[in-house]
């Protein structure tokens, strides 16, 4: 499934009110006695004409140092403290009464309760993975296909994953989606640049101490060989990355589908008996989609010929990773050291509340979710938030109207698609049901399989059905937004409504420069490199000429070129392909936000001040912009980003999507002579 996020992180919600040319139901609106710009943020000794990140953010990143727990420490990181904090005041409240059995109040409660029982999950240690290592300590290959069926009911999907999708030719219906997964690092590059071996020694000492404080070494018959257990998993996963498709490949969602039968897909890949898999999992499939088939065709050879010994540790592997953040401390602790420590930099592990209320929201999420909003979204925002999308709305359609590069057939079909946009904001119609979920006071891991149970049933049980239009993919407390372009939804959670992206006491230019990119960005999305191929259905279609086509890739590469071309530590640059998507976001967003900016000063020239904190509006909406993406970041977290996140680094969606922006250089009068510089030929205008 394709979503398209703008940044993800939580966060508590604000009341507020924006100022548009459309007329809104609103009580009396708040002063406007504030520029949206927090001087002290700034940093004065650099010039924005020379490094615009450091000149709007550098005071905020002195002032707001990397706390230990934090690989990245940014603007919006402090408001989702500021969230988990509310989250756990409702939590807390709940776990201090008694709530009948089988509600929802019970459930958040009771699991907080059992989250926080150091002494019960110290005393258990490895008990609770026991019973599965011992199935796994003993399979043989015969029975390869129904132990990979059970792990997929838990949540676990070694080798490959399952889920349940629009299909590309038929969004209103869901399918079977087959995906290349299983490896333990992430990202294929882990595995196969030489630059990486420190990672993948360090990931051998993890896997070590695992199989042996978990107990599975002496299981499988190999204690005091842990650690030749853990070098025969990494090659076997080494050899899958071999056969992993590229991601910048999978871009491209025309890549992606090869819809097939399930008797031609067991032809490429009979190492499992699908017959056999699906009815374990209840599956009734005439068509999937396999979405990756190379990387099937030579999983199929490794699984063949691997020895099961090799295998059953694969396997028990995934359990324990799994499971280790649910377990002791003493797995707590190796697995961040890993995965905390040595792949993001991070110094010190979260308090276990924190890691408790991300637990009860992942897995109780819409639960949790309902209490939230009762709690902090006043319904008022949720009417003030869809009128600001109509503005933005109409701007992206009057820059779609006034595009040079675009015929008027692919013009009529774009704001088309634009004009069917499904909105979604603040929280859904209907909140799902959570009956089927047991919570009991057992181990806190037996929880998390319950509840990894429940998810597996409830997202296989959508394949071969409509789509549900009403469903949401986030939570209403979460600081995100995306777009779904199987749906051409985009959708803008609470949690999302406060500062850095609105001030309900500021000047609504800074408004339009962070909340109102946001929802440009989104909207954007829907016209980006992978967006673009939908269309108003949600459905895989080219509905663009040649001409136009050709058009928007020329003007793409200019943004491919231009990050590609950025050193983001020495000797390491950016993928200027693997974010481009982001980056047409970003780009799209400002233009389109500023757009609105332009159009509210001009309908009402009182709205919007002309000047406050010495900066005219046009600085202010840059300014605004910059704020969001304030932060400190490891240089060990630079590097993993930069392998495995389609978004840039903050520095650079900052200071490179605004070299493309002709309005910057206009407000901040920038010059040929300016590090902030771009000579116009090299700025991509694409929407």
């Amino acid at each position: 499934m394709k979503k398209y996020g703008f940044l993800t992180l939580l966060c508590a919600v604000s009341f507020f009110i924006f100022s548009s040319s459309a007329p809104m139901t609103t009580k009396a609106k708040p002063k406007k006695n504030k520029s949206g710009v927090t001087l002290t943020n700034l940093d004065k000794s650099v010039k924005p004409t020379e490094d615009f990140y450091q000149y709007a953010c550098g005071g905020w990143m002195k002032l707001n140092p990397l706390k230990a727990e934090y690989a990245r420490y940014g603007s919006f990181d402090v408001l989702g403290e500021n969230n988990q904090k509310q989250l756990k005041e409702l939590v807390t409240n709940l776990s201090k009464k008694t709530y009948a059995n089988g509600t929802v109040e019970q459930k958040v409660g009771d699991l907080y309760k059992i989250g926080m029982d150091s002494a019960k999950i110290e005393a258990q240690g490895a008990q609770p993975i026991q019973d599965e290592l011992k199935k796994i300590a003993s399979i043989q290959r015969s029975a390869l296909t129904f132990t990979l069926a059970d792990m997929a009911k838990e949540g676990h999907y070694p080798f490959f994953g399952l889920f349940g999708s629009s299909d590309p030719d038929n969004s209103a219906m869901t399918m079977a989606y087959f995906w290349q997964t299983g490896l333990g690092i992430g990202d294929r590059d882990y595995y196969l640049d030489a630059d990486q071996q420190n990672i993948r020694d360090e990931y051998v000492k993890l896997m070590t101490k695992m199989f042996r404080i978990s107990g599975y070494s002496r299981m499988a018959d190999a204690e005091g060989q842990e650690e030749v257990l853990a070098k025969k998993v990494l090659a076997l996963e080494t050899a899958m990355a071999n056969f992993f498709v590229d991601k910048t490949v999978l871009r491209d969602p025309y890549q992606t589908i090869h819809k097939m039968t399930p008797a031609e897909f067991q032809k490429m890949f009979p190492a499992v008996n699908l017959t056999q898999y699906f009815e374990k999992l209840n599956l009734k499939i005439d068509t999937l989609n396999v979405g990756q088939p190379s990387y099937f065709q030579g999983l199929n050879s490794l699984i063949t010929i691997a020895d099961m010994e090799i295998i059953r540790a694969y396997l028990a592997w995934n359990v324990i990773r799994s499971a280790a953040p649910y377990l002791s401390s003493e797995f707590v602790d190796a697995s961040f050291d890993f995965y905390g420590k040595t792949l993001s930099g991070r110094v010190e592990n979260s308090q276990r509340w924190k890691r408790v209320i991300n637990t009860i929201d992942g897995t109780l999420g819409e639960a949790l979710g309902q209490m939230y909003v009762k709690a902090y979204f006043p319904a008022e925002a949720k009417v003030r938030m869809e009128q600001l999308v109509k503005n933005l709305q109409w701007a992206l359609g009057e820059r779609i109207k006034n595009s040079t590069w675009m015929t008027e057939v692919t013009k009529k079909n774009a704001l088309a698609k634009l004009d069917a946009f499904r909105v979604k904001i603040g929280y859904p119609d209907k909140w799902r049901d959570y009956s089927a979920l047991i919570i009991k006071d057992d181990s806190y891991y037996a929880n998390i399989q319950r509840a990894n149970r429940f998810e597996t049933a409830y997202s296989l049980s959508k394949i071969g059905k409509p789509v549900d239009p009403t469903e949401w993919q986030m939570t209403p407390q979460t600081v995100n937004a995306y777009y779904e372009p199987n749906t051409n939804e985009i959708c803008f959670p609470a949690g999302i409504l406060q500062p850095p992206f609105f001030d309900m006491n500021a000047d609504d230019a800074a408004n339009y420069g962070a909340i109102g990119v946001v929802i440009g960005h989104e909207m954007t999305h829907g016209f980006d490199d992978q967006g673009r191929n939908y269309d108003l259905k949600g459905n895989l279609t080219d509905w663009w000429t040649a001409e136009d086509a050709k058009a928007f890739t020329d003007r793409a590469q200019l943004i491919v070129d231009h990050f590609n071309s950025i050193e983001v530590a020495p000797g390491v640059f950016g993928n200027g392909s693997f974010t481009l998507g982001e980056n047409i976001a970003d780009n799209g967003g400002l233009n389109v936000s500023y757009t609105a900016l332009k159009k509210a000063m001009k309908d009402d020239p009182k709205a919007i001040k002309p000047l406050m904190d010495e900066f005219t509006p046009e600085q202010r909406f840059f300014l605004a912009y910059a704020t969001v993406w304030a932060a400190n970041i490891r240089h060990e977290e630079i590097l993993r980003r930069t392998k495995t996140d389609p978004h840039a680094l903050g520095r650079w969606r900052v200071n490179a999507t605004l070299r493309h922006i002709d309005a910057f250089y206009e407000a901040f009068n920038v010059k040929s002579t300016d590090p902030m510089w771009m000579a116009p030929e090299k700025r991509a205008r694409i929407w």
